[in-house]
């Protein structure tokens, strides 16, 4: 591990890693501004050349955790074609580029996802995002909902038994298999070549990175927390700013013998 550095912070930043680090993030809240609904974001510009310099300069050690579907991260960061973990872990693409589905067991997803959209139907603020293998509903137009979208999407698990969960998160909530998180996901990843042995890095904004949290706590790893709140993370950041910051300072300050620049 590099020297104890820090940046300046409010809080306990993050030292800075060495050259035995697996690279762990998140995407919207972390990486990206969280915008009004996930079709909106903006990437920065600089962005995705960071992003593409360290995945490079890590050994291919990088991987994007999150709950878009894996081809929303690919629209947002085309040509990159990284590691990712997607709808939190329900599909993954791994360092080799195949993709691991997880479909839930014993659940019509198409009749439930037409299910929950008459269900909330009448909320208004309310949107339903079909992601293939989990249900989203968003009410971030309308934050006074959500003790209703809450009572509508538990009736509707009520017959579903331990296939289906209901998964928080800033402003939605998400039906999803059990069984499968961040924190699996991140667990998948440290079993494979190129982020086997390594010392994770996880950094995330939402409660449903906690999971991701506790799993790299439990590997002697670096959890991150972006923003205010409650969390297992040990580290915290203000903000996607100041990730973006701590990122390019990697980068520019590593310790000479990694980051060796690409032949």
């Amino acid at each position: 591990m590099a020297g104890r550095r820090t940046l300046e912070s409010d809080g306990a930043a993050p030292p800075l890693p060495d050259a035995e680090s697996a690279w762990f993030l998140d995407i919207d809240g972390t990486l990206l501004e969280i915008a009004p609904t996930p079709s909106t974001v903006r990437v920065e510009d600089g962005l995705p050349e960071l992003i593409r310099h360290l995945h490079q300069r890590c050994g291919g050690a990088l991987a994007l955790i999150t709950g878009r579907p894996v081809s929303d991260v690919d629209r947002l960061f085309p040509g990159l074609l990284l590691p990712v973990a997607g709808q939190h872990g329900l599909e993954r693409r791994d360092a080799t580029g195949a993709v691991h589905r997880h479909p839930p067991e014993d659940a019509d997803l198409p009749w439930l996802s037409a299910l929950v959209k008459a269900t909330v139907a009448r909320l208004e603020g309310v949107w339903v995002e079909d992601k293939g293998l989990s249900i989203a509903v968003h009410y971030r137009a309308n934050p006074a909902a959500q003790a209703a979208v809450d009572a509508a999407l538990r009736g509707v698990l009520i017959d579903a038994g331990a296939a289906l969960s209901l998964q928080p998160g800033k402003c939605v909530l998400e039906i999803k298999p059990a069984g499968r998180d961040k924190g699996s996901a991140i667990r998948e990843f440290m079993a494979e070549q190129p982020f086997a042995g390594r010392r994770p890095i996880f950094v995330g904004d939402d409660v449903t990175d906690e999971f991701g949290f506790a799993v790299v706590n439990g590997l002697g790893g670096l959890a991150v927390k972006v923003g205010e709140g409650e969390t297992a993370a040990p580290w915290r950041l203000r903000d996607v700013g100041e990730v973006h910051g701590w990122l390019a300072k990697t980068l520019a300050d590593a310790p000479a013998g990694w980051l060796q620049e690409e032949h």
